[in-house]
């Protein structure tokens, strides 16, 4: 993966029971608390966020380094023009790091 902006631009937040300790698949001490019913992914609940699980340049040569295990708010969320169409949330993520909105391959 080439990009990883939304890794680090947006808070990943789930519901508490997407961690392993309560019978999910992400790791909890990579999530903190929100509230009662959310956790995020560690790095993201700041204001200047990156997840803690993000490894490599953003732009350039990213992975996650908890892939099979990530929350669903990172499963389900969609790069412009792959499958879903235009993600007005991926071009912000990237404006926020110089990189130009993807566009549709045709």
């Amino acid at each position: 993966m080439s990009c990883g902006a939304c890794c680090a631009h947006f808070r990943a937040s789930f519901h508490w029971s997407e961690a392993d300790d309560a019978g999910g698949s992400v790791p909890v001490e990579l999530t903190v608390d929100v509230d009662p019913f959310r956790r995020a992914m560690r790095g993201t609940e700041r204001r200047e966020s990156c997840c803690v699980a993000l490894e490599g340049t953003v732009g350039s040569s990213v992975r996650c380094s908890i892939y099979e295990q990530r929350p669903s708010v990172c499963r389900e969320f969609n790069v412009s023009w792959d499958d879903a169409g235009h993600n007005e949330k991926c071009d912000r993520a990237r404006r926020a790091f110089g990189l130009p909105p993807l566009t549709a391959v045709i």
